[in-house]
């Protein structure tokens, strides 16, 4: 199964016990996905589409219901590019989301993969705001081989990503990934504080390949359906990182985000080695937790 391996299976008590598709296993199914973090919602309607397609094909076998369910989840995720865009030279990929959801982590595993793939990728420490976060970032910017712009603490955050833009033109940089405040005092200077780095972006690199992407937290839960919600409002959004799948998280809430968002998952982390993130498939995925 490969890279989602520590995954735990959702439904793996659920089939066990299968005897038929009958309206006992659906009922019980509902209760699963919910408890999964797929939410209400999310829940009601896979388990819906379900029913018609047992109904419709007739299916009575365990591993036909599996592969039905398999595929109506799959399909749920399938709603945009999962790929990030990092066609131009430079890209630049804004790293949005609360404090303690693993960006400036999620920056320096990404930074070491693309690395890896001979690109030079420089880490922008636009959070200012938190105590030590350009520090951090620094740490994994050696970790990783990449280069790094800071200043001091409480600098303008405009103002870094200004000069980290300026030396990824200057040294022919291929991605600059750029750590953003997890905390601002309310959405009004959220919204306030990216749309100035966005607009710095539009001057300083006119065309240049961008993702918005938010870190989530899946042992968050529905609370991450939330923080989807507000982020996206705010700031436009590209692309989901998913970190923390290697606890007692269930993760099911990225299915729910695509399905009510419209967001596509990118971004994988299932451990905390330089290794663990991942491009997000959504098969795998599912393969893994059914």
């Amino acid at each position: 199964m490969g890279f989602f391996d520590k995954l735990k299976k959702i439904t793996t008590n659920l089939f066990s016990g299968f005897t038929e598709a009958d309206e006992a296993f659906f009922e019980e199914l509902e209760e699963t996905l919910i408890l999964a973090d797929l939410g209400m919602d999310t829940a009601l309607e896979a388990v819906e589409q379900l029913r018609t397609k047992v109904r419709k094909e007739k299916l009575h076998d365990q591993e036909e219901v599996k592969a039905a369910l398999r595929d109506i989840l799959v399909d749920m995720m399938d709603v945009g590019d999962t790929a990030l865009d990092l066609s131009t030279t430079p890209s630049v990929v804004l790293f949005i989301g609360v404090n303690g959801v693993g960006k400036t982590t999620s920056i320096g595993k990404l930074g070491s993969r693309l690395k890896g793939e001979g690109k030079r990728v420089l880490f922008c420490a636009a959070d200012t705001f938190r105590a030590a976060a350009a520090d951090q970032l620094e740490i994994w910017s050696q970790r990783a081989g990449c280069e790094l712009v800071r200043q001091h603490e409480g600098a303008d955050p405009g103002a870094v990503l200004f000069d980290a833009l300026q030396a990824a033109k200057a040294r022919g940089v291929d991605a600059v990934l750029c750590d953003t405040a997890g905390r601002l005092h309310n959405k009004a200077n959220l919204m306030a504080e990216l749309s100035k780095l966005s607009k710095i972006i539009d001057r300083e690199c006119p065309g240049a390949a961008r993702e918005t992407l938010l870190v989530l937290d899946a042992t968050t839960g529905q609370n991450g359906l939330i923080q989807a919600k507000q982020f996206k409002e705010a700031a436009g959004l590209t692309g989901i990182v998913l970190t923390k799948l290697d606890g007692t998280a269930k993760g099911g809430i990225v299915i729910a985000i695509a399905r009510e968002l419209g967001v596509p998952v990118k971004l994988a982390g299932v451990g905390e080695g330089i290794d663990d993130l991942k491009p997000f498939d959504a098969r795998e995925y599912v393969e893994a937790i059914i």
